[in-house]
């Protein structure tokens, strides 16, 4: 297999993320209001789902009704349990780079992003390649970590903090975890050929005193309210956006579905075992159901 080249990813392999940092960890208020962003720009229904960053399934649930859904992220072991706990009908699991994605232009009708941009260091490349996998008119769904938000700008003002949140290029508070200016990240998006549209504030009370004061649900309410200024301004710690795939759509053959990461052919034969590459004698294995494209398997 070739040399991998594309910048680095953080790899949950093995952790226990789902119960170290979602269940039970005080996070109901931010996995609701996700929820409701979600169910408001996406509907219910539809074709061929990408779910990027799909980590253990926490928001696949809210995809089921599309007629094929397919989970990719950099954890095998995160896609197993998904695996577990959805089947495997209607559903294809893949462990792979979001840089070196495996799969033919144009073959997906909508793809989500959440809660992952903020862990990329190359957004442009990632938002090219997604562009890349949509039919035209596809549907983008985006989540990222807004740089603009009150509370840095209030420890800017105080200076508790040396980065600026008014300016526009990203910063990196921690390696590997980034936060974005809404207007970088709309610039990009259109360079990359997605119209950014509508756009909703998410979490503007993910304060711990407030978390543990008011009950999840009362909180979501109020967020729900306040999300619908998101396309006024962007001050809340997390934004979504919903874009559409503009431009004219890469060319490919009829029918194609997988596409060698390593050489670009479209000639994947399968077998039990997994994915053998006519154009570069790859072999992708199927471990547990699950298609694997990580370099170190």
């Amino acid at each position: 297999m070739a040399e991998q080249t594309s910048p680095p990813v953080l790899d949950y392999e093995g952790s226990t993320y789902r119960t170290d940092f979602w269940e039970g960890q005080g996070r109901e208020y931010e996995d609701r209001v996700e929820r409701i962003a979600i169910r408001r720009l996406l509907p219910e229904s539809g074709c061929r789902l990408l779910e990027l960053g799909a980590g253990f399934g926490r928001l696949t649930p809210l995809f089921e009704g599309y007629e094929q859904v397919v989970l990719l992220d950099y954890s095998r072991s995160q896609l197993e349990y998904a695996r577990e706990r959805y089947g495997d009908d209607g559903f294809i699991y893949v462990a792979g780079n979001i840089y070196e994605m495996p799969f033919a232009p144009g073959v997906f009708d909508t793809a989500t992003l959440v809660r992952v941009l903020h862990h990329l260091s190359d957004p442009p490349a990632v938002f090219k390649a997604i562009r890349s996998l949509l039919r035209k008119n596809g549907t983008f769904l985006l989540e990222f970590a807004n740089k603009r938000n009150i509370k840095a700008i209030l420890r800017w003002w105080l200076r508790r903090q040396d980065w600026n949140p008014f300016t526009p290029e990203p910063v990196e508070f921690v390696e590997l975890h980034y936060d974005f200016h809404p207007r970088y990240i709309r610039e990009k998006l259109a360079e990359a050929g997605l119209t950014p549209g509508r756009m909703l504030t998410v979490s503007h009370f993910r304060i711990g005193l407030l978390k543990r004061l008011i009950p999840a649900g009362i909180l979501a309410a109020f967020d729900s309210v306040a999300q619908l200024t998101g396309n006024l301004w962007q001050l809340s710690p997390s934004v979504f956006v919903l874009n559409m795939a503009s431009g004219e759509d890469q060319p490919a053959p009829e029918g194609a579905f997988w596409r060698c990461p390593d050489c670009g052919s479209y000639d994947l034969a399968e077998s039990p075992e997994g994915l053998d590459c006519a154009g570069c004698n790859a072999h992708w294995p199927k471990i547990n159901g699950v298609y694997s494209f990580k370099e170190e398997d």
